[in-house]
């Protein structure tokens, strides 16, 4: 392998005066005369038995060959400075206090968790299944992920991941008593994990605001009512980050094809202090590339096509019986998804 390579001095020259454009630009990043990038370029083409630059004037442009060479050569050098700055980069360690979404520490956090503490064993974590904005304001907690709009001011907030809800249920229920159309909603206990409106959103969504919802349970939290889900007990409303891994399991299904924007998003937040702390800032970075990684948003795993408020559907419901309750809070409207 060693005797096929180009000398490597010669490649380093070669790829500051490709990027650069020009040798007098290539020197001083290299921090060496005009006359030795040159000098390495001639030793390089002497060696391939090629010509690497067309030398019009004063710029330089890369012959066919040089335009072959250059993206092997760039990233190769780009992997060892990648690796060079980790051998140099000190271990993480230490305590991180995150608070998080009860719905998304439950169902997305947790399921995950092992791969942040095994790339970073020397990082001890404490979990906080709150949706509570105070957690920013104190010293005991370094991250939280919240669902909110993300205005938490004098902090580091950045969008994590916007939501899209949709019924979800067990395959054991749906096995004994089937949703065939939107209209056999109303034969299941509907569960909720807010005040009822996400539920009037997407049953509006579905020209279905006034089906009948005799039965109806509300939860503290979105994670209560997909248990709720879970066991057969009724359908709730998922979403394409918390419900991902049950879909993803079969353990949860999709019977319609519809889903709406949630009112508000998951933004990970931070005072602005702690923001380039090390620990900090590896769990940050993980939880986004972490996120990349999520299922896209969930097909309907029954195909009932149900079009939006407008279109014509034969699946969604008509009420022809008296209309139903519309829920109306009797608290002031709080966050949803928590």
């Amino acid at each position: 392998m060693a005797s096929r390579l180009p000398p490597l001095n010669p490649l380093r020259a070669f790829e500051a005066t490709a990027r650069r454009g020009a040798v007098s630009a290539a020197a001083r990043e290299l921090n060496v005369t005009h006359g030795a990038v040159s000098h390495q370029i001639r030793a390089l083409e002497e060696s391939l038995g090629t010509t690497l630059f067309e030398r019009n004037g004063k710029r330089l442009k890369l012959t066919p060959q040089g335009a072959l060479l250059l993206p092997a050569v760039t990233n190769a050098f780009s992997e060892i400075a990648a690796a060079t700055a980790l051998m140099k980069q000190p271990e993480t360690r230490g305590d991180i206090t995150i608070s998080c979404v009860p719905a998304l520490l439950s169902l997305w956090l947790l399921p995950r968790l092992n791969t942040f503490t095994d790339q970073f064993p020397g990082v001890k974590v404490t979990l906080i299944a709150s949706n509570d904005p105070q957690h920013l304001r104190s010293l005991d907690t370094d991250v939280s992920l919240l669902y909110g709009d993300g205005n938490w001011p004098d902090c580091w907030t950045r969008l994590w991941s916007n939501l899209r809800l949709f019924p979800v249920a067990s395959p054991t229920l749906l096995n004994s008593r089937p949703l065939r159309s939107v209209r056999d909603l109303a034969d299941h206990a509907l569960f909720h994990g807010d005040d009822g409106r996400e539920w009037n959103t997407w049953l509006a969504a579905a020209d279905a605001i006034d089906m009948p919802r005799d039965r109806q349970h509300f939860m503290s939290d979105a994670r209560l009512s997909t248990e709720a889900a879970l066991y057969g007990q009724g359908i709730a409303l998922g979403d394409n980050i918390t419900a991902s891994n049950l879909i993803a399991r079969g353990e949860l299904v999709v019977p319609f094809d519809l889903s709406v924007p949630a009112n508000d998003a998951f933004y990970v937040a931070c005072r602005q202090a702690l923001r380039q702390s090390p620990i900090v800032k590896v769990f940050i970075d993980w939880l986004f590339a972490a996120l990349e990684e999520t299922l896209p948003e969930p097909q309907a795993s029954a195909r009932l096509h149900l079009r939006g408020r407008g279109g014509r559907s034969a699946d969604a419901y008509r009420a022809t019986t008296t209309p139903a309750k519309r829920l109306i809070p009797t608290s002031p409207p709080r966050k949803t998804r928590a």
